[in-house]
């Protein structure tokens, strides 16, 4: 017989294995990050560290997508992206705006382009 976990214990795993590990590097890197200055070498590093790591994330949901997102053609995702960009871009630098426009045109690329 295959032990099942009650709901206590999954939850209790998922804090331990997937939130503490990553809780532990956030709280040093917001000790550490009081110290370094906003213009500073060190703070365009790490400025330009993220921004490579996200467009990194982008490209591969753009061109390797994983499961769900391969069967959405490829002119729908990048009229996706470029559409969250127009959206961020024209409403005030929101980010907010600019996710919401980007899933907007993704469903209705998915609903125009079903296969």
């Amino acid at each position: 017989m295959i032990p099942t976990l009650t709901e206590g214990a999954a939850v209790l795993i998922v804090v331990l294995v997937g939130f503490l590990p990553t809780e532990v590097w956030r709280s040093l890197a917001v000790l550490a990050g009081r110290r370094v200055e906003a213009g500073s070498e060190v703070f365009h590093w790490v400025k330009a560290v993220a921004t490579a790591l996200l467009a990194a994330v982008v490209a591969r949901l753009l061109f390797a997508p994983a499961a769900p997102l391969v069967a959405v053609p490829l002119l729908v995702r990048l009229g996706a992206v470029a559409g969250g960009v127009a959206g961020f871009a024209l409403l005030r630098r929101s980010v907010f705006a600019g996710v919401l426009v980007g899933e907007l045109v993704l469903a209705a690329g998915i609903l125009l382009f079903a296969r």
